[in-house]
């Protein structure tokens, strides 16, 4: 517990750090949250409270805090070798570390490029995607298809294939070349509302139309993440990937599975394309792979893609300083033998139906209208009227999200996300470590503070 810092604390805040994602006025009036240390799926304010963390930081913290395993992998790789790019050159924590995750990895994806984050991931598949068409003779290839409301990150490239107008408008113009596609939210389907499979072949069949509408000789890659995150957590029907895998064949297009949020356990299984049975061309990820104890994302790519550049004087011309850092792929690799010796993956395929039940005991609440999800990785949708499906408009939204439900949640000691990146919904993605007594204490705060929320309308 920090006592005579906390106001300094307070102030340098204010006055110097210029939050991500943060509307600052919001602390006018507040105190700006300031978090001091974790331990387990546990952590605590500058002034001793604990919360929750549902949210696993940002879908990041699989092992939970304070795991001095990944803290000492750390000091140990920085004393042997602090930094090496691998730019011409290589060291063993990078070399180890790609071998392992393709050995994870579905299918010939054994190519790893390593990366700071998930936003440079998913910028260095879109480059490859048309590095590799024009190195193949079909230099036409470029355009990206994405689904609607789906986010896929902030840099140029990345935030042009995100689906969520009102994150970008302030960004344009941006990359040109991307377009949408819906997404596979079954509880306000367009089409087949009433028939689960028939809506997903529905969804995967506007990826069709929507190649053919630009031409399949210029559509390079299609960006889907297995469980869409933005809007609430909405997975595939069944069928879905099998026929997206289908048109993506048929039509020569890289079908991409940015599993920044469901690789690594988030599902129960490495990789979120596992868990669902499909065949990408390309995965993105990065977020779990050190369980957020150093910076580190990848691009994996099949060996077809590589092919073209081990040839001749073929090369991809794309880096990053930080990518693949020494530090980072050590302490992914400690990740990883934590993940295997805890039997990580093994609790949330034993959990993870539980997690499910749990949420749903939620349904009873005139508030919600959906619980929605995968492994551990849920979304709960807010509607004005259960019958009708009615959702709020943007001032209620506004009300009940930021005006309450955020802060409201935090002070009954739960740390998650309360969103309208599309229609109002709260995300749960707790550390991979959580069982019963977590599950039970989400549903506890979440239905005190919904129930008041309620209330209040």
């Amino acid at each position: 517990m920090l006592t005579g810092d906390y106001e300094q604390l307070q102030t340098d805040a204010r006055d110097h750090l210029w939050m991500h994602f943060t509307r600052h006025s919001t602390y006018d009036t507040q105190d700006i949250p300031i978090i001091v240390r974790g331990e387990g799926a546990y952590i605590y304010d500058a002034q001793g409270k604990r919360y929750l963390d549902a949210l696993a930081g940002l879908f990041v913290s699989q092992l939970g805090h304070g795991r001095t395993e990944l803290a000492e992998a750390a000091a140990k790789q920085a004393k042997e070798l602090a930094f090496m790019p691998l730019w011409s050159y290589a060291h063993p924590s990078a070399i180890e570390l790609a071998a392992r995750v393709a050995s994870h990895a579905p299918g010939d994806l054994n190519r790893v490029f390593f990366t700071s984050g998930g936003g440079e991931a998913v910028e260095t598949a879109w480059k490859l995607a048309k590095n590799y068409f024009k190195l193949v003779g079909k230099p036409l290839k470029h355009k990206v298809i994405s689904r609607a409301i789906a986010y896929h990150g902030t840099t140029q490239g990345a935030l042009s294939i995100t689906g969520l107008p009102g994150l970008k408008a302030q960004f344009e113009p941006l990359v040109p070349s991307t377009f949408r596609v819906p997404n596979t939210n079954f509880y306000r389907a367009p089409e087949h509302g009433d028939d689960l499979t028939r809506f997903g072949r529905w969804a995967a069949d506007q990826i069709a139309i929507a190649i053919e509408n630009e031409g399949a000789e210029t559509v390079a890659a299609v960006f889907l993440e297995p469980v869409q995150n933005a809007g609430g957590c909405f997975p595939p029907p069944p069928g879905y990937f099998e026929r997206v895998r289908e048109i993506c064949d048929e039509y020569d297009v890289l079908l991409v599975s940015d599993e920044v949020i469901c690789a690594f356990g988030r599902l129960g299984e490495m990789f979120g394309a596992t868990r669902f049975g499909y065949q990408p061309d390309i995965i993105t990820c990065a977020k779990g792979i050190t369980s957020g104890y150093a910076p580190l994302g990848a691009m994996i790519a099949s060996d077809r893609l590589m092919e073209p550049f081990l040839r001749g004087h073929e090369s991809f011309a794309h880096g990053y300083t930080f990518g693949g850092h020494p530090v980072s792929t050590a302490v992914a690799m400690a990740n990883l033998d934590l993940f295997e010796r805890d039997k990580v993956l093994e609790n949330v395929r034993d959990n993870r139906d539980a997690f499910r039940a749990t949420l749903e005991k939620l349904n009873d609440l005139p508030i919600v209208g959906d619980v929605r999800g995968d492994g551990y990785f849920y979304g709960i949708e807010l509607v004005k009227d259960k019958a009708t499906k009615e959702t709020f408009n943007d001032d209620e939204a506004e009300r009940l999200l930021r005006g309450y439900l955020s802060r409201a949640l935090y002070d009954e000691g739960l740390y998650c996300r309360a969103d309208d990146r599309g229609d109002p919904v709260v995300q749960l993605a707790p550390p991979l470590i959580c069982t019963q007594e977590h599950f039970d204490e989400i549903e506890q705060i979440l239905r005190v503070v919904l129930d008041k929320a309620w209330s209040m309308l």
